[in-house]
């Protein structure tokens, strides 16, 4: 998708603490805020350059990119940011082969899959960065009618998503929702079936968090049950459309399609889906990379109070060195832009969590290294 000229925004939010206070929005398309008065800062005359960059990858952070590409092109005239959000396997697979300047994924390159010598080699013998930007809360998103405030523990959902509890009123699910009339009717599950970072974590929620119950092992392709849809999109309208159905997917399509959303039990007791929730959960992660490499560690199995521990960072992958100097300059101011805390407390409106402080200040030391 090419954004270009779109009206920039003018108020800045007020953001306290971690930045981590969330609303919704009204419209799935990109850059809602935008277009309704959201928030970011303007890149000084100085940084603006002319060209284009191609992205591909993670669909989670379709409306952030989309959002904070309307905002730099609109002050940028003469730049062009072109975002495809096929999902995160081939964001990785196309920045590899070259076909892409940067990519968006929500799962770090993985060396035992051999995507990091991919990457080194696509970027000339140089290390490719994983560098975290859009925080995406995951959703257990469903459409069961008269029922508000649907309650899961980590073993029940697994056992669900697997197939193995196949009503809506099971003993299982009944226990966690008492004085609540569940349904006799058969669940319906929705998984995405393109290759997906948000199908990985997931599934790492589920093994970390579910005692035993999820015994795959996460990856981007989905192993469960249910019936696929593509890109998050895809799910979010399946379940939309169909009543006592479920599935798992960012929370700014949840919320745009306004579908129930399950309160989560880690042990701790049950935890709505917040900006406040969400931050408790990011600000514990720990930093599992090495020097300008910002991957992330979630804790899925945290039983903080008021922690939802059901989360995703997406990172872009870009090359510390190697590519073209226009490109690789351009591919610095977006990012730079991308990572102020302005631009990531406008993200807020739309369902996304900005950056905590703590790692937004790595980010920008990483960016601030490309060359």
């Amino acid at each position: 998708m090419q954004l270009t000229r779109f009206s920039r925004t003018a108020a800045v939010l007020a953001v306290g603490g971690l930045l981590l206070t969330a609303c919704g929005s009204d419209d799935n398309g990109p850059s809602a805020s935008a277009a309704d008065g959201g928030s970011s800062a303007a890149p000084s005359s100085d940084t603006c350059l002319a060209g284009t960059l191609n992205a591909e990858g993670s669909s989670a952070q379709q409306n952030a990119i989309d959002e904070v590409i309307a905002n730099y092109t609109a002050d940028c005239a003469d730049a062009t940011i072109n975002y495809n959000p096929t999902g995160s396997g081939a964001g990785v697979e196309q920045f590899n082969a070259g076909q892409v300047d940067f990519a968006g994924s929500d799962s770090a390159l993985k060396a035992d899959a051999g995507e990091v010598d991919a990457a080194t080699k696509r970027c000339g013998g140089n290390e490719a960065w994983n560098i975290p930007m859009v925080v995406g809360p995951i959703a257990m998103a469903y459409n069961l009618d008269g029922v508000d405030g649907l309650v899961l523990t980590p073993a029940v959902a697994a056992k669900l998503f697997k197939g193995e509890i196949k009503t809506w009123d099971d003993p299982a699910i009944a226990a966690l929702n008492k004085g609540v009339k569940l349904p006799s009717e058969k669940i319906k599950v929705f998984f995405r079936s393109d290759e997906s970072g948000t199908t990985e974590n997931f599934q790492k929620y589920l093994a970390g968090a579910g005692g035993g119950a999820w015994t795959d092992e996460p990856s981007k392709v989905w192993p469960g049950a249910g019936e696929g849809r593509e890109k998050s999109s895809g799910v979010a309208d399946g379940v939309k459309t169909t009543p006592n159905s479920i599935t798992y997917v960012e929370w700014s399509y949840a919320r745009d399609n306004n579908l129930g959303i399950a309160k989560v039990d880690n042990g701790a007791g049950p935890v709505e889906l917040t900006g406040e929730s969400v931050g408790a959960a990011v600000a514990s992660a720990k930093s599992v990379g090495t020097g300008n490499d910002l991957r992330l560690e979630l804790d899925y199995a945290t039983k903080t109070p008021g922690a939802y521990p059901i989360d995703l960072v997406t990172y872009e992958i870009a090359c510390s060195k190697g590519l073209p100097a226009d490109k690789a300059k351009l591919v610095k101011s977006f990012l730079t832009f991308f990572s102020t805390a302005e631009t990531q407390a406008s993200l807020e409106e739309i369902g996304y969590a900005p950056l905590p402080d703590e790692v937004r200040t790595k980010v920008d030391t990483a960016i601030a290294a490309l060359s």
